[in-house]
């Protein structure tokens, strides 16, 4: 979609990005702030961000309970959700263009005159307990906390999370949000036709009545290698798999682009050197990779499920294919094709406001840097051959990697997997 970004600081300290897309027929936002579990006050109530998440749409200044400000809220249609990361709690709203200013108001209620009480909070310190509880059955959500564990993150993994649940008291609910929903702490971004709407809007966010805090610094942690981790479960038929190079630095985005290229290249589709040749020799349905960045790491994590049979095999090809991308064993033809197959999938990347403002947000509220959409083509097409090989060569070589996998099977068979991930 066309549009148009400029970047404004309020009086009170936050700042955020306004997208104007004069074709739009919906209003998308985004509130952030460094809010997440590396921001609680101790590991005993590690999961307290997750709550106060929880309880964002609940009782406030103007509506008795979540109920009632839900009715209000999506009365119209309007849409609103939460997420929380080790770093992030992040609140979303989508809502059509004719109630933009409505939903704004009802956003500013409910991020900035919560209302927090024993009943909410016992229902939402049940809810969670649940959900965390039915992540315990998705095997990719038990390994990866071990592999961040593994490389040395400070990090709970689920387990450990469903513990610190019952450690929750409503003041350890209201002195993490007092210290993070800070004006300082705040990056905005509002997408939608905001011609001739800016000076209400920036009028409307100069209203938000936050204290002005600060903007927290990520944590940075010493990482270093480890041994498989291998997580037994009796009921598991095959193995869950999952392994990460990590390099101790940011990739700028033109880093990542190349990155992906390689990505596509080793499994990206049915004719990719790792999953399209293992998909053809029946060893795999299903398996992937991607690069992830911030501020002071960078990622290289592959995942899949592997019936135990045919699981040397599987790593036996990893292991083949991976030392053929760190030799340089790429043509030209198939480097072009991947860098196609990247613009083809940029250009259908943002069709409506809140793809948009998704795509901002990912550099945004990570390090403040706007990453202009129309220059991204220009640097797919700058992407070099070399320069993606030498990053593969430089998370390989970095010393910093963890395996996990979840299966019936004993660690001596795992750590043999381990081994073909010798690059």
């Amino acid at each position: 979609m066309k549009h148009s970004v400029e970047e404004i600081q309020l009086k009170n300290g936050a700042r955020g990005l306004l997208i104007d897309i004069p074709s739009a027929s919906v209003m998308a936002t985004r509130v952030q702030f460094r809010a997440g579990m590396q921001y609680a006050k101790n590991h005993d109530v590690y999961e307290i961000p997750h709550v106060v998440e929880h309880l964002a749409f609940g009782a406030n200044a103007k509506y008795r309970d979540e109920q009632a400000f839900e009715a209000e809220f999506t009365k119209n249609g309007a849409y609103h959700n939460a997420w929380t990361s080790d770093v992030s709690v992040c609140y979303e709203t989508e809502c059509a263009d004719f109630e933009w200013d409505r939903i704004m108001e009802l956003q500013r209620v409910s991020i900035c005159e919560p209302r927090f009480n024993e009943d909410e909070l016992r229902s939402e310190k049940s809810n969670v307990r649940s959900e965390l509880t039915g992540y315990m059955n998705d095997y990719y959500r038990l390994l990866w906390p071990r592999v961040q564990q593994a490389v040395g993150e400070d990090v709970l993994d689920l387990q450990e999370r469903l513990k610190t649940i019952s450690n929750i008291e409503l003041k350890d609910i209201r002195e993490h949000y007092r210290r993070t929903h800070t004006a300082k702490n705040m990056l905005f971004i509002i997408a939608g036709k905001l011609h001739g709407r800016k000076r209400k809007i920036v009028h409307e966010l100069e209203g938000w009545n936050l204290k002005e805090g600060e903007r927290f610094e990520i944590p940075r942690a010493d990482l270093h290698s480890s041994s498989a981790v291998a997580i037994r479960r009796k009921d598991a038929s095959n193995i869950t798999f999952g392994f990460s190079l990590v390099t101790p630095r940011h990739l700028e985005m033109s880093e990542v682009l190349a990155m992906n290229c390689l990505n596509h290249i080793l499994n990206g589709t049915m004719s990719s050197r790792i999953f399209g040749t293992a998909r053809k020799r029946g060893l795999v349905y299903g398996m992937g990779s991607l690069v992830a960045s911030n501020a002071h790491n960078s990622y290289w994590d592959f995942d899949g499920e592997v019936n135990v049979e045919n699981a040397d095999e599987l790593f036996s090809l990893i292991q083949k294919e991976m030392m053929r991308a760190l030799n340089g064993e790429i043509s030209e033809k198939d480097f072009e094709s991947a860098k196609m197959y990247a613009l083809g999938r940029f250009q259908m990347g943002a069709q409506t406001p809140a793809q948009v403002a998704d795509y901002y947000a990912e550099n945004y509220f990570l390090d403040g840097v706007i990453e202009r959409y129309d220059d991204v083509p220009k640097l797919i097409s700058g992407v070099d051959r070399g320069q993606m090989i030498e990053l593969a060569r430089e998370f390989a070589g970095s010393g910093v990697k963890a395996f996990a996998t979840v299966s019936s099977v004993e660690k001596a068979f795992i750590s043999g997997l381990e081994n073909k991930l010798n690059f």
